[in-house]
């Protein structure tokens, strides 16, 4: 019996810059629109029991991009911080940011810490913004803070260390604008995790597209490299318990 509804949903939100493009408007533009789905999709992901949903707002590599572009994503990030944050709260959504908070300025960070602190007792669903974030980045982060402690760099330690050992990792990555490539993103944690990947940009990615993808994860057989026969003697048990 496959699962019906993955535990952890992670996303790749592609296609604001394109979305934007199409309809003869200036980038931000679709990265504000993306901000948009991205509220739908928080909404979606709780109202269907979703535990947890990971996405990926802004890259390491993403520094590259026009000067004036990424300065406009920091204040719609600030922006949509002072907007988003109550509400997300209220509805018991609890916010973590993942990636390297060195390089981004002392306003940016205390703001992304408001947040954290904010929600910090919610448990109706972790969100997860990985912003400056890389996957690559991850693991090096990880090795170095064990190397400082002078711990052994084991897979399970590795694992306790690096920036999503709160959750379990990704059942399922959605990657939005027809791509079809992981740049970068939970390198590590994405092992095992089942792959959709979407033809539309993210600012049109609304329920109907959640719930494609959903039902495509669900019906997906998960071996984590058992043979099919395994895994269905395995689940009467799991029925059982």
């Amino acid at each position: 019996m496959p699962a019906a509804l993955p535990h952890h949903i992670a996303i790749v939100m592609d296609g604001n810059g394109r979305w934007a493009r199409k309809r003869f408007l200036p980038r931000l533009a679709g990265h504000a629109q993306g901000v948009e789905a991205l509220r739908r999709c928080v909404r979606a992901c709780a109202a269907r029991g979703v535990q947890v949903l990971t996405v990926f707002a802004f890259s390491s590599e993403n520094w590259s991009r026009p000067a004036d572009e990424v300065s406009g994503l920091m204040g719609l990030l600030a922006k949509a911080l002072a907007r988003e944050v109550p509400d997300l709260s209220r509805d018991g959504v609890r916010v973590h940011f993942v990636g390297d908070r060195a390089a981004l300025s002392d306003s940016v960070r205390r703001g992304l810490e408001q947040a954290e602190q904010l929600t910090v007792g919610n448990s109706r669903l972790v969100l997860n913004i990985c912003f400056n974030y890389g996957g690559r980045w991850d693991i090096v982060q990880a090795a170095a803070r064990l190397a400082e402690r002078g711990q052994a760099i084991t897979e399970a330690s590795l694992h306790a260390a690096m920036g999503l050992a709160h959750v379990p990792d990704p059942d399922l990555v959605i990657r939005t604008g027809g791509e079809m490539r992981i740049s970068n993103f939970l390198l590590w944690q994405a092992a095992y995790s089942e792959f959709v990947f979407s033809e539309r940009l993210w600012p049109d990615f609304d329920e109907a597209a959640l719930d494609e993808a959903i039902a495509s994860y669900g019906a997906r057989e998960r071996r984590f490299g058992r043979t099919s026969e395994q895994v269905c003697a395995q689940q009467p048990e799991a029925l059982q318990a």
